[in-house]
């Protein structure tokens, strides 16, 4: 869907009148029935003259096509800028432009794509803007029929008209080589330069013609994206499937195929504990589904999952349009209904009610994924429920399943891969947490590596020495230390201190915590881990879980101040004691208990608590292997 299409006569014409910015706010009102920001309508005051500015150019056809945000059908994304016409042999082509009012940006080492800017009143890590341009251009080349039958060119680039460009300016650092190299950043300065870069793909007008053609395209994945990701899959041992997990891929894929003929919704839960699978059978789902010419994506709210199993697919493969079949779960805020032929949400227990940065926009994000797409499929554990704002559940699946008339399908995986498969393990877990009350009072006859250390010492040397057999240990924490930001690519800085022992949090720069070398030097915590696996795992249990009087206990109030995950229980706490107390047990027990899962051959403890740590030792006590041998 175009909000504003017109010719470049049209668009001239609007910009001297100044119309232009109210011509969209009026067509965003009456086609998406939204109301426009006051510093939303201002942005494209500013962007839209200096736009005027560019295409002010007699070589630039007056009857080539222009359109404004554009939404990228399947999508909640739009294009700032497009220009259609068609280049010298004939060929139909369109430029597209991504406008920034940016005047500075920082370099994010680590990371190939990420910049941090201030955005929305504050600095955040964002993608860089020639590669927003880039991955919107692929987007409509890989989903577009039209495009591809048509050999529709799509041209992008990135317009940062208040930024003035230094020496050795951040922006061109070699990390974001490839992405300039596909769609160029054009700064204050360098008007001539753009309007050159149009000229050069459009010689002639084409009356909208390629827009209208581009904007009513069948989707369909290409065939250059299906191959892509069925190589990537292929032969990766990270994502072979065993005994119930290929049995629940067998019947999604049915359900969903069946979407694609009768076009009916259908809801799929998939309940299942830590180490079922689900995340596996969701990618080889994400691959078999897009070939089958599906607009298929992986969906959760956390992007540590997102950006781990991204890289495992890839491996050294760095720009790929696999990239944007990975998203966070507030992309559907504004997506029509139907638009997606699956969606595939991992982590559902995660799901927040509102997304944005600042939790304003859209309805609840369980809603808006089921609206979106024919076939929804939620991979859940509501034991994973670790932050106030979760509100993930079965139930509440349920309720928006049947309000959109959605039919349920319902299936549950058992334990497989963590723990050695067991089952028992967790049980016991939840029986030494007061979770809920099971027989599995010890772990006799379970073959798990489980230990209580003395020290945080003891405990960093167990894990580091299982680290080097394959990068697959980590050390996590529960959340009672402060994290810094202004630390948080010091890795020198140590967060977490307990008395001689120090490290860093996890660092907010480079590869993700799970797959990096170096993160055997930090901490993790719930956000950085959940969702993920590893071999071996430390875990320090921090004062907001204690044993005393012969119960164990947790405490919100040692809670570190920046930790988001019970963000407004104060509050809650003021208004209704025993609520908030309820609350954030659950929240407190469910965080070490997704941390102390996380490990599938073996997990150490420290507890800086002696209670904690006695009575651990004690449920222990009885296992006649006391501790596997290495």
């Amino acid at each position: 869907m175009i909000v504003y299409d017109g010719l470049k006569s049209d668009f001239l014409k609007s910009c001297l009148n100044d119309s232009i910015a109210m011509e969209i706010e009026m067509n965003i009102l009456t086609k998406l029935g939204r109301h426009t920001p006051k510093a939303e309508f201002r942005s494209w005051e500013n962007s839209l003259n200096y736009m005027f500015k560019v295409m002010n150019d007699d070589d630039i056809p007056d009857d080539a096509g222009v359109a404004i945000e554009f939404n990228i059908p399947q999508t909640s994304k739009r294009v700032d800028f497009m220009i259609s016409g068609y280049g010298n042999a004939d060929e139909p082509g369109m430029v597209i432009v991504e406008l920034k009012q940016w005047d500075a940006l920082e370099e994010v080492e680590g990371t190939d794509a990420l910049v941090e800017t201030v955005v929305g009143g504050g600095p955040h890590k964002v993608v860089h803007p020639s590669y927003q341009a880039w991955s919107y251009a692929q987007l409509i080349r890989d989903f577009n029929q039209e495009v591809q039958d048509g050999d529709i060119r799509i041209t992008p680039c990135a317009c940062l008209h208040n930024y003035i460009r230094g020496a050795n300016d951040p922006l061109d650092s070699g990390r974001y080589k490839d992405y300039l190299d596909e769609a160029p950043a054009f700064t204050k300065g360098q008007l001539f330069e753009l309007r050159d870069f149009i000229k050069a793909s459009i010689k002639k007008g084409d009356k909208k013609e390629i827009l209208y053609r581009v904007d009513h395209g069948r989707i369909r994945p290409s065939k250059s994206l299906q191959n892509a990701i069925g190589s990537m899959l292929k032969g990766n041992r990270e994502f072979v499937m065993i005994d119930e997990q290929k049995v629940a891929y067998e019947e999604i894929l049915r359900l969903s195929l069946q979407c694609q003929k009768d076009y009916k919704k259908r809801t799929i839960i998939v309940k299942g504990g830590p180490g079922t699978g689900k995340t596996v059978i969701a990618v080889n789902l994400l691959a078999e589904l897009t070939q089958r010419d599906q607009m298929v994506q992986y969906v959760s709210k956390n992007s540590a999952p997102r950006q781990v199993y991204l890289k495992k697919l890839k491996g050294l493969i760095k720009k790929s349009s696999v990239d944007n079949m990975f998203k966070g779960s507030g992309n559907y805020t504004e997506v029509g209904r139907n638009v997606a032929h699956t969606l595939l949400c991992d982590e559902a227990h995660r799901l927040n009610e509102k997304s944005g940065m600042f939790h304003n926009l859209g309805e609840n994000q369980i809603k808006e994924i089921i609206h979106a797409a024919y076939c929804s499929v939620f991979f859940i554990d509501e034991s994973q429920r670790v932050t106030m704002d979760d509100i993930g559940s079965v139930g509440e699946i349920e309720k928006w399943a049947e309000e959109e008339g959605s039919e349920l399908y319902y299936l549950e995986l058992g334990s497989q891969f963590r723990c050695n498969g067991s089952d028992g393990y967790l049980a016991w877990l939840d029986d030494v947490l007061d979770i809920r009350s099971t027989a599995n009072y010890d772990l006799e006859g379970i073959d798990y590596d489980i230990r209580v250390c003395d020290t945080p010492g003891e405990m960093r040397e167990l894990v580091v020495e299982k680290n080097k057999l394959s990068n697959r240990a980590r050390i996590l924490a529960g959340y009672c230390w402060e994290w810094l930001k202004r630390e948080q690519n010091n890795t020198d800085y140590h967060d977490i201190k307990i008395g001689d022992f120090e490290i860093s949090w996890n660092l907010g720069n480079g590869e993700p915590f799970a797959v990096s070398d170096t993160s055997i030097n930090e901490a993790g915590c719930i956000h950085t881990s959940q969702g993920l696996e590893f071999d071996y795992v430390g875990v320090i249990m921090g004062n907001d879980i204690r044993y005393e009087n012969g119960h164990v206990i947790t405490d919100f109030t040692k809670r570190a101040k920046t930790d988001q995950s019970l963000k407004g229980i104060k509050k809650l706490y003021r208004e209704s004691p025993d609520e908030a107390g309820s609350r954030a047990d659950e929240i407190i027990k469910n965080t070490y208990r997704t941390l102390l899962t996380r490990g599938m051959k073996g997990c150490y403890i420290y507890c800086t608590d002696p209670g904690m740590s006695q009575y651990l030792k004690e449920r222990l006590r009885s296992v006649k292997h006391e501790t596997a041998n290495d």
